[in-house]
């Protein structure tokens, strides 16, 4: 029960939510997410299952994709379908005025590394504050830009008053404010009523399972091991003194002549996978420079 379950989080409920459902059909305390996705949006949610909970500092980092619709005409203080309407702007010849071809081109701009403001309405302290809760309480707040990129956007169609798009993301991304942000450039305002997330970097929608899924038929539910979500990062194989001092948290010291693949030794902090001398999985350690120290044990 050390893993990952990827989720296809259904509309109307929390991360937290979903994280308590799990808990209660496998029967386990251990259990975490990989990063807030709001009770609005659908789609993949990576939950942590047991150790592989320590996992969530690695995983939140990851790059996102989202197919988003965004709707012209109204702007709403929360950035999506879930606000009051704050704004309102006719657009009866929207269509007529804007090709696919426009819209392509509006969106491509978006493309590269740039700053956004991140919504009021969301959990961003500021002073020791979240963002919401200044907006609750009516207290003007200065909130700063972000750094994010966005390394594709494409339109998927054009349906009235809706544009709906598909976006790969860097962590940090508020669709909503992109969305806002679209509705700009393009001359009018806007709000994101829909947001499915399709991908949180290795993990697709398409490998994704439903609560229904597990409720109903847990035993056939693949839990990704943490093993094999490192298949691809360095080995290394541990004598029996050497796996003694790692196992008793010792640092040591390895060079390339150690590691099983192609490895570059040296900064930033590699995660490597850890067997002991009959090639059994013991856990994961991290290498900073040449030295090892332990990390997860399963």
């Amino acid at each position: 029960m050390d893993g990952i379950i990827i989720i296809n989080k259904p509309k109307g409920y929390t991360s937290h939510d979903i994280v308590n459902k799990v808990r209660k059909i496998y029967n386990t305390k251990k259990v975490g997410h990989t990063g807030t996705l709001d009770p609005n949006a659908t789609g993949v949610l990576p939950i942590l299952i047991g150790k592989a909970t320590k996992l969530s500092n690695y995983l939140t980092e990851h790059n996102k994709q989202y197919i988003a619709t965004l709707k012209l005409g109204e702007k709403r203080d929360t950035g999506d379908s879930e606000g009051n309407i704050i704004e309102t702007q006719n657009i009866s010849n929207f269509i007529g005025t804007h090709t696919s071809t426009h819209i392509k081109q509006v969106l491509n701009t978006f493309i590269g590394k740039q700053f956004q403001t991140p919504p009021i309405y969301s959990a961003i302290k500021i002073n020791g504050k979240k963002l919401y809760e200044y907006a609750r309480d009516g207290k003007a707040v200065e909130v700063p830009k972000r750094e994010i990129e966005i390394y594709d956007i494409s339109l998927n169609s054009i349906k009235d008053s809706e544009i709906e798009f598909v976006v790969d993301c860097s962590k940090g991304t508020y669709i909503r404010s992109l969305c806002e942000d679209i509705a700009k450039k393009i001359g009018t305002v806007g709000y994101m009523k829909e947001l499915k997330r399709t991908k949180v970097d290795k993990f697709d929608i398409e490998n994704s399972y439903t609560l229904e899924d597990l409720e109903e038929n847990k035993e056939n539910v693949k839990i990704i091991s943490i093993e094999e979500l490192f298949k691809y990062n360095e080995k290394i194989i541990l004598d029996e003194e050497k796996l003694t001092l790692f196992l008793n948290g010792g640092r040591i010291r390895v060079d390339t002549s150690d590691i099983v693949g192609v490895a570059a030794l040296g900064d930033p902090p590699k995660i490597t996978r850890i067997y002991n001398s009959q090639n059994q999985f013991i856990g994961t350690g991290i290498i900073t420079k040449n030295i090892l120290k332990r990390d997860i044990i399963i």
